[in-house]
């Protein structure tokens, strides 16, 4: 792992959440803290509002023998295109990557590019559910797992070597519900060994864009990797310690 630790996340619905056992984020002395927030002001009806974000951080000396916490992300190409009575401009996979650019940067805009790369996906596969297999960068333990998505998530699933005798669900939401995106803590702690597949299935409906008020009133859309909420991301995230 490097040495940067993404130490918490806070998604819709997420309450703090206690571990059994000595684990926690190292914070070693001078350590500094970067905390990212993604702000969506469609409901603010271009009111001026006052940001009341907080953040608050149990903290505990720790000891040689405690756990040092670390999170692992995984992603799943977004090639959700628009639903078939739907029609526009953005319907247009390159005119939607194009407007993703625009707003978020080249960065962001190259994102569904490397996302199928990374999958081993030659060409994009337009549909409802994308998976992406990865391995496991390291020996590691996996003790909590949460899923994100936006408004358009309708399942979220990651598996641990599908399709093999040690074939393991480490995180399984069949009914995404936006406002409860909690830290699901597993029943017992899941080793990991280095090159081990960790496959990420997501489930998107574009049908949801006429029944979500944030969203109706926003022409269609081929949905990609994006920050905003009319985009969408396929995000699990795992709560990992590193093997001893």
């Amino acid at each position: 792992m490097s040495s940067a630790s993404w130490v918490d996340t806070w998604t819709p619905g997420a309450r703090e959440t206690l571990f059994d056992g000595d684990m926690g984020y190292p914070l070693e002395p001078g350590s500094l803290l970067v905390l990212q927030i993604h702000y969506n002001l469609l409901a603010t009806g271009g009111e001026r509002v006052t940001d009341r974000s907080s953040v608050r951080l149990r903290q505990t000396d720790g000891t040689p023998e405690t756990l040092r916490l670390n999170t692992l992300g995984l992603t799943a190409p977004i090639e959700l295109p628009c639903t078939p009575d739907e029609s526009g401009p953005l319907c247009d996979r390159a005119a939607a990557v194009a407007d993703v650019t625009t707003r978020f940067g080249v960065e962001i805009g190259r994102w569904s590019e490397w996302l199928l790369a990374r999958c081993g996906h030659d060409t994009p596969r337009p549909g409802n559910t994308q998976t992406c297999d990865t391995p496991a960068p390291a020996e590691m333990t996996v003790h909590a797992a949460r899923g994100h998505m936006h408004l358009l998530g309708r399942a979220i699933k990651v598996e641990l070597n599908p399709g093999t005798p040690e074939a393991k669900t480490l995180l399984d939401v069949p009914e995404f519900n936006f406002d409860d995106q909690a830290l699901h803590v597993l029943p017992e702690p899941v080793p990991l060994k280095a090159g081990d597949t960790l496959r990420t299935t997501c489930t998107h409906d574009a049908g949801l864009r006429r029944q979500l008020p944030q969203l109706r009133e926003l022409p269609p859309r081929y949905v990609v990797w994006g920050e905003g909420t009319a985009d969408e991301m396929c995000a699990p995230l795992l709560t990992v310690s590193a093997a001893d």
